[in-house]
């Protein structure tokens, strides 16, 4: 099903419960009528406007599970974040590292939320009302950052369920990918806020995987990727 805030993908299984996967920064879709300019085209291909191969990863991941399900957003991060709190001063970036949106000057917060945060999270709590068994929200993260290189290739983001943070943490190292607690960000600190709403209202575990970009940069090593994960994420019991 695809509205213009969110697609769903898969079928979840009933019995004894599917996976449920999320991916908050899917696409760097901007609709109309919006008109971004060069300079925001460029920040729209990078980091700030998606997360680069989570899509990809997400889709994969339902396609090796069968009687799982994914929702993905159909609008760039730089719109409004949906996976922050719409209060939060970064859900809507007036200026960035590497430049500044345009159609983020004056924006209005309430028609971004009516328009896309809100749609998108009524797509995932619609899905989660199936009851999986566990939550799982798929990012990632730019190999350099502020001039810092990044040797982390993937991280189990968690602000509880530390077992089995911990446990897919382990088999992730199983599978090759170096793999991190809480990092490169920590859930600890508020940063799995879509994970964390949903699971919660789910009531079923949850957690957010981190892949590297340089990992995911194309469809062929998305998908290859996307195996390791999901054996990952069976070898972890989830």
């Amino acid at each position: 099903m695809i509205t213009d805030a969110s697609e769903t993908i898969g079928a979840p299984a009933p019995e004894p419960g599917f996976r449920l996967y999320t991916c908050e920064h899917a696409s760097n879709r901007v609709p109309r009528p919006f008109r971004p300019r060069p300079a925001d085209r460029r920040l729209l291909a990078m980091h700030w406007g998606y997360d680069i191969g989570a899509a990809e990863v997400t889709r994969a991941l339902v396609r090796r599970t069968p009687g799982s399900q994914a929702v993905l957003s159909r609008f760039s991060r730089l719109l409004i974040d949906p996976n922050r709190d719409p209060l939060d001063p970064t859900a809507v970036l007036s200026t960035c590292d590497d430049g500044t949106p345009t159609f983020n000057q004056a924006a209005r917060l309430d028609q971004r939320v009516a328009r896309f945060h809100e749609p998108f999270h009524a797509a995932v709590a619609t899905a989660a009302r199936s009851a999986p068994r566990v939550l799982i929200s798929i990012h990632s993260f730019t190999p350099v950052f502020r001039g810092v290189q990044r040797t982390v290739e993937a991280g189990v983001l968690f602000d509880e369920h530390d077992d089995l943070a911990v446990r897919l943490v382990d088999t992730l190292r199983a599978q090759g990918l170096r793999t991190e607690p809480n990092e490169p960000y920590s859930g600890k600190a508020g940063l799995i806020y879509a994970a964390a709403r949903h699971g919660t209202n789910a009531g079923c575990p949850y957690l957010e995987i981190e892949l590297r970009q340089d990992l995911i940069g194309s469809s062929r090593a998305a998908r290859a990727v996307a195996q390791r994960v999901g054996q990952a994420l069976d070898a972890a019991g989830l």
